[in-house]
């Protein structure tokens, strides 16, 4: 385990002991108090020894997701329990039924704009962020990132994000104060070894998109003058607490579209090993660019099923189509 993790780890069992040391004495008959606290001090003690974070059983590594959500853990999902399996696997339904409430709607029409997009978990969630707001002055933002990590780690943070988000849309900050502010809160709120890439974008009724790259895939352009991609104009959210973060203005005329997409789409492997790579997504975007943005989406996903031709997926997949209509 990286040392920057267990630190992480080390403090929030020191003041989880402080706080039940505090507890023990108002309640000294509460024995499920008492063992707790005897669970804590076990798990200090193996940091001590350097033992901390291996499976009591079969002493490989626990998984650092599950670490990080509760880290008194002492064996890997290998050796779970049958009754810690199934608790288990109640836990990731409910995260899955809570991810998949935080979506926006997936086809999405306002202002003479239209979008849609496809959201594919690994596992039962998914470290990928997706979202649509609207103002009342008639723009429309639309959101696609990747947090650092997978499963329920990553999905923790991906909904901490979207609520950051969330809360700042509703202060009226300029574009590029709203992803300062965005970074810095992230940052305070998250471990250093957190971060998130990201793509933010403000369509207006006009045609207008501001867009601001935070470390992300590029998105793809789509017009009359061809295709061309938006790099970032900004390091990923949450690597530097105080952090610029510049914006990109575009035009899109009627029928002109962008794409978001994550690296689970350009990094897909074939079973030869090959990958998908930006160059065959650009070549299918733009001869099809022009059509609805569901059909945008669904043309580029049977493209990428065509080339992987049944090889395993090894990440999280999201991909937005956003299409201007009039």
């Amino acid at each position: 385990m990286e040392a920057g993790r267990e630190a992480y780890l080390r403090e929030q069992l020191l003041d989880r002991r402080q706080k039940l040391q505090a507890a023990v004495p108002l309640s000294p008959d509460n024995t499920p108090l008492i063992r707790l606290l005897h669970e804590v001090d076990l798990a200090l003690e193996s940091m001590n020894m350097g033992s901390y974070g291996l499976c009591e059983i079969c002493h490989d590594p626990i998984e650092e997701d599950r670490l990080l959500r509760n880290p008194l853990l002492r064996t890997c999902l290998d050796h779970l329990t049958p009754l810690e399996q199934y608790a288990l696997e109640q836990d990731l339904d409910l995260a899955g039924r809570i991810q998949s409430g935080l979506l926006p709607k997936r086809d999405f029409r306002f202002g003479g704009w239209e979008t849609y997009y496809h959201y594919e978990a690994i596992g039962p969630v998914s470290g990928d962020y997706c979202d649509l707001m609207t103002t009342n002055d008639g723009h429309l933002f639309f959101l696609l990132g990747d947090i650092s990590g997978k499963g329920v780690a990553a999905s923790i943070l991906m909904s901490h994000l979207h609520a950051i988000f969330r809360s700042l849309m509703s202060v009226g900050l300029p574009f590029d104060q709203l992803m300062e502010r965005a970074n810095r809160v992230f940052c305070d709120s998250t471990t250093s070894s957190s971060f998130a890439t990201l793509v933010c974008g403000k369509a207006s009724p006009t045609g207008a998109i501001e867009i601001c790259n935070a470390g992300h895939c590029p998105p793809l352009l789509a017009c009359a003058k061809g295709i061309r991609s938006l790099e970032a104009t900004g390091v990923p959210l949450g690597l530097f607490c105080s952090s610029p973060y510049g914006v990109q203005k575009v035009q899109l005329e009627p029928g002109e579209c962008l794409l978001l997409y994550t690296d689970g789409l350009t990094e897909a492997r074939n079973k030869s090993n090959e990958e998908y790579g930006i160059p065959r997504l650009t070549k299918t975007f733009g001869e099809n660019y022009k059509a609805p943005a569901q059909d945008v989406v669904g043309v580029c996903l049977n493209d990428l099923r065509a080339f992987i031709s049944g090889a395993s997926k090894t990440d999280d997949l999201a991909i937005m189509a956003v299409r201007r209509v009039e």
